[in-house]
C-alpha cells in the first residue's frame, strides 16, 4: 500500500485491497467501483459521487489497459498523473484507489487475442458494429481487464457513464453471461457548458477543434427532436446528422446512427413511443470523439 498527500489508500494488490474491503463487507457493507483508466475528470467524479451516494465505501481502480489500445493509437501519450487522480477522489469520497501494474493485472503476460476474455455469441453482436468496425480489439480489451478488476473488487455496484454507451452495453451482457455479482449503473453524460461531453482526449483537441467539437452534441439534440416527430425516418435523420458533422471544417466523421439502444443495430419499424439511442464518432485532428443521446420514437 502506497500513500500520497491526501491521505487517501492507494493499494496495487488483490490482497491490499481486500484487506480494506472485507472487513466492512463482513458488517454488512456495500461497496461501489469506478474503474477508470486515470486522466480524471468531472465526469469521473460524477460517477465517483454516485458511488459514495449510493453504497458504503467506493474504490476507484486507475489503470491504463494496454489491451484496449490498438495499433497506432495513443498508449504511449495517454495521460497519466496518479497524484492528481488520487487528489480527485479524495476530494469526492472515495474509499480506496485501486492502481496496479500491468503485472498485477496480467501476471502470466498480456494475453493475446485468442486467449482472452471474449464477450459470448450476445456481446459480439454488440462489441461488432460502431466501435467494434472502427477499433476491433478494442472491447475484447475492455471485456479481459473488466472481468478481472470484477473478480478483484468482488460483490459490487460498478459505475459506468453513458457517454461510452457501447462498452456499457456490452459490459451489461458480459456481467449476465459470465453470471458476475456486480450490478452494473449507467450514469449520464457530464458536459462542458456548451454541450461537448467530457472526455480525457479533449485535452488533444486545438482551439479551433474545440471550438468545433461541439457540433457532436448540437447534431445529437436536433437528431432526437426530428425522431419524436411522427413520420420520421431513419435514413433521412441519419443523412442530416452527417451532413451537420461532416460540415465542420476540423471534423471527420466516423459514424452516425440510429440504434436500438438493446441491440446497437437499426431498429425495426420502431413504434411511437420506443426508446432509441443517436450514436456519433468523429475525428478532430488527433482526438476521437463519442457522443450519444437517448430519444423516443413519435
Amino acid at each position: 500500500m502506497t500513500g500520497l498527500p491526501t491521505g487517501l489508500p492507494v493499494v496495487t494488490t488483490a490482497s491490499d485491497l481486500a484487506a480494506h474491503l472485507e472487513p466492512m463487507r463482513a458488517g454488512g457493507g456495500t461497496v461501489g467501483f469506478v474503474p477508470t483508466m486515470g486522466a480524471l475528470h468531472d465526469g469521473h467524479a460524477s460517477l465517483v459521487d454516485a458511488s459514495v451516494a449510493a453504497t458504503d465505501a467506493t474504490v476507484v481502480s486507475i489503470f491504463v489497459n494496454p489491451l484496449q489500445f490498438g495499433a497506432g493509437e495513443d498508449l504511449d501519450a495517454y495521460p497519466r498523473d496518479l497524484e492528481a487522480d488520487v487528489a480527485r477522489c479524495a476530494a469526492h469520497g472515495a474509499t480506496v484507489v485501486f492502481a496496479p501494474t500491468v503485472d498485477v493485472m496480467y501476471p502470466d503476460g498480456e494475453p493475446s487475442e485468442g486467449g482472452r476474455i471474449l464477450p459470448g455469441p450476445v456481446d459480439m453482436s454488440l462489441a461488432g458494429p460502431l466501435e467494434g468496425r472502427e477499433r476491433p480489439t478494442h472491447f475484447a480489451g475492455v471485456a479481459e481487464v473488466v472481468a478481472r478488476l470484477f473478480r478483484i473488487v468482488g460483490p459490487c455496484r460498478a459505475f459506468f457513464g453513458q457517454k461510452d454507451f457501447q462498452q456499457l452495453q456490452v459490459v451489461r451482457h458480459l456481467v449476465a453471461e459470465m453470471d458476475l455479482p456486480v450490478d452494473v449503473v449507467g450514469c449520464p453524460t457530464v458536459r462542458e457548458p456548451d454541450g461537448l461531453a467530457r472526455s480525457s482526449r479533449n485535452v488533444y483537441l486545438t482551439d479551433d477543434e474545440r471550438a468545433a467539437a461541439p457540433v457532436l452534441y448540437r447534431t445529437l439534440q436536433a437528431a432526437a427532436a426530428s425522431v419524436a416527430e411522427p413520420g420520421w425516418d431513419r435514413t433521412a435523420v441519419e443523412a442530416t446528422m452527417a451532413a451537420a458533422i461532416s460540415a465542420e471544417p476540423t471534423g471527420h466523421l466516423d459514424y452516425a446512427v440510429v440504434v436500438d439502444p438493446a441491440t446497437l443495430h437499426p431498429p425495426e419499424a420502431p413504434q411511437p413511443g420506443d426508446e432509441l439511442r443517436l450514436l456519433v464518432a468523429c475525428r478532430f485532428g488527433k482526438a476521437r470523439l463519442i457522443d450519444n443521446v437517448g430519444a423516443v420514437a413519435g
